[in-house]
């Protein structure tokens, strides 16, 4: 089956060892990859015990969960996206913008849904307006143009 949207390499997931996969609607479901390649922007996987292109049709649209201490260091300046689920989102002068609940894939970009007091509301999750993320400080520095704000009020 193909895997998209990892980060890691084909080894790096390999050596992930037992990994939940969780679907809408299903029971999580413990996986281990028996074999891992790339295919173009995708990876492709095999899972010991899906052996069917049913049973692997059963796991589509699911997200695979693992140990966060087993992921390797993902490099200086580089952060994994569930590391900033819950950090604090500040512009340049220090106001509240909100906190980070979830980071939104999109063809073109991520997006960070901020929640602001109740409201929630989309920034882009990419430079130039991603300025610092300080993971220790639990706080993400944003650099929004005049009026970004104001958009969707």
């Amino acid at each position: 089956m193909y895997v998209d949207q990892i980060a890691l390499t084909p080894e790096e997931l390999s050596a992930m060892g037992p990994m939940e996969w969780r679907g809408r609607g299903a029971d999580p479901y413990t996986l281990t990859v028996r074999e891992a390649r790339m295919a173009h922007a995708r990876m492709l996987v095999r899972f010991v015990g899906v052996a069917t292109r049913e049973a692997a049709t059963e796991l589509t649209n699911g997200e695979l969960w693992g140990e966060a201490a087993k992921l390797p260091d993902p490099g200086p300046g580089v952060v994994y996206t569930f590391q900033l689920v819950g950090l604090r989102v500040v512009d340049q002068n220090g106001r509240e913008l909100g906190v980070l609940r979830d980071v939104m894939t999109s063809t073109a970009q991520p997006l960070y849904l901020v929640d602001f007091e109740g409201r929630e509301r989309l920034y882009p999750g990419i430079k130039p307006f991603v300025k610092h993320v300080d993971l220790a400080g639990g706080v993400i520095t944003m650099d929004l143009p005049p009026g970004f704000e104001e958009l969707g009020s």
